[in-house]
């Protein structure tokens, strides 16, 4: 059957890294094909007292896909888009569909789901619903959350639930945060249920799109464009995307005219929505750039390949330092990546911040880049050893205190995993801790499910 645990070194090997740097080594792996199949197999494993670590694609950044106690439970098994129905602008799929290949699936029938991870060629939607994940377009369209209707979930007993969006427009029946279930659900990294299907909402697919590229020679007048853009009446950002200058750098490594804007400082990226008014989006976008000094090479994308050739620069900051992290994991190092944010206005001032910190302690400054127009970027750190890494992590836990002091968060769309929990008690009261570990202990009471994701496991089962 499916459902059985394969022991085997080779596939267990297969199934022990993530995105995060971490190598963990299951027990066991599972790969079911079916809800029923995941259902069984957690009732299973409930009876057997033995952990269950739910993973998608495996393209985590904390740990959250990865485990060394008990079982792996693969959900690339249940890849079915079950339903499209265009008139509603909903979609039912399976929780190993790829997120790109649900969104090219959308596009076909003149739809978008609108969430867009970096990864999502390789990320599943039920990776991206346990982690609320979200992407440069979240700037317009919010995460994975606001765009899911209904959710089928597996709970640890073997029981399989259905949670449905309220569409109530008043509701006084008990607390808040019990009157949509569901919203327990997005967000919990495996650890209260695994998702086995999804029902999402979607959009009618944008008329055209317009990509804008403006590199600038002072960093400062970069991020003072991105909050002019946010404030901005004239203008309608669904991303707003920046790169300092060592991103930058890394992103025309990729691009199909070398030599551009390489005296660039750093470069923010922005696309709109233009429908038939091209021409009047392209003018209202140089008219605040120039405000700001921005260079007068700005590069507009236009068209599904334009566009996509726009995302490869994009991504291949991240892939390539990932790449660049994997040279020294032999050697105890690993990329370091924060997921930290602020109010966009103290964007700046938190960069400036974060980087003398850096400088402080002396270390190599981390690559930046990312979601600016919510306050939201990445450090990429390179730690080349142990030693490095140490250092790092003790760099960016005095960043997030200056994070959590300008009103921000330590982790905006990655989720917490196994990595950044030591981080959680900085941001979140022991009233709130306590109420998550109420939830975990009426969903799970064994605490089989994802140990040591987002809360440290009490299970008497398992080691701490």
């Amino acid at each position: 059957m499916s459902t059985e645990v394969n022991t085997d070194p080779s596939v267990r090997s297969a199934y022990s890294a993530d995105a995060s740097g971490l190598t963990m080594m299951p027990d066991g792996v599972a790969r079911p094909e079916s809800g029923e199949e995941v259902a069984e197999l957690l009732s299973r494993a409930t009876a057997e007292k033995t952990a269950v670590t739910t993973a998608g694609g495996q393209t985590s950044t904390t740990g959250a896909s990865i485990s060394d106690a008990g079982a792996l439970l693969s959900t690339r098994g249940l890849s079915r888009i079950i339903d499209i129905d265009k008139a509603a602008r909903t979609m039912r799929v399976e929780s190993g569909v790829l997120v790109g290949d649900l969104k090219r699936a959308a596009a076909a029938e003149g739809l978008l789901f609108p969430p867009d991870p970096t990864s999502e060629d390789e990320a599943t939607i039920g990776g991206a619903i346990a982690c609320n994940a979200s992407g440069a377009r979240s700037l317009k369209y919010g995460a994975t959350r606001p765009h899911i209707r209904a959710l089928k979930v597996a709970l640890a007993s073997g029981e399989i639930v259905e949670f449905r969006r309220p569409v109530l427009e008043k509701n006084t029946v008990g607390y808040a945060f019990a009157q949509d279930a569901m919203d327990w659900f997005i967000g919990s990294e495996g650890t209260l249920g695994v998702v086995i299907e999804a029902e999402l909402a979607l959009l009618p697919l944008p008329e055209e799109v317009i990509g804008i590229a403006f590199p600038f020679a002072d960093e400062g007048k970069a991020i003072e464009f991105v909050v002019a853009a946010r404030r901005s009446d004239s203008v309608n950002p669904r991303c707003l995307e920046y790169f300092d200058e060592l991103a930058f750098v890394i992103a025309l490594m990729v691009d199909d005219q070398p030599g551009w804007a390489g005296n660039a400082s750093a470069m923010v990226y922005v696309e709109e929505e233009a429908g038939a008014e091209t021409e009047t989006v392209l003018d209202k976008w140089i008219a605040i750039a120039e405000e700001f000094g921005a260079d007068e090479d700005a590069r507009v994308f236009q068209g599904e390949a334009q566009l996509r050739h726009a995302r490869k620069m994009r991504h291949n900051v991240p892939a390539t330092m990932n790449e660049r992290g994997g040279r020294h994991r032999e050697g105890g190092g690993r990329k370091v990546s924060t997921d930290w944010a602020v109010p966009y206005e103290r964007l700046g001032e938190m960069l400036t911040s974060a980087r003398k910190i850096t400088r402080d302690a002396g270390l190599e400054q981390a690559v930046i880049y990312g979601h600016a127009g919510n306050g939201h970027p990445h450090q990429n750190f390179i730690a080349r050893d142990a030693g490095e890494l140490a250092a790092i992590q003790k760099v960016i836990e005095e960043i997030l205190g200056s994070v959590l002091a300008a009103g921000g968060t330590v982790a905006a769309e990655h989720g917490i995993g196994k990595l950044k929990r030591k981080w959680v008690s900085m941001q979140m009261s022991s009233i709130q801790i306590g109420v998550m570990r109420a939830v975990k202990q009426e969903l799970d009471p064994l605490h089989l499910l994802a140990p040591g994701n987002i809360l440290s496991h009490r299970s008497p089962f398992l080691l701490a």
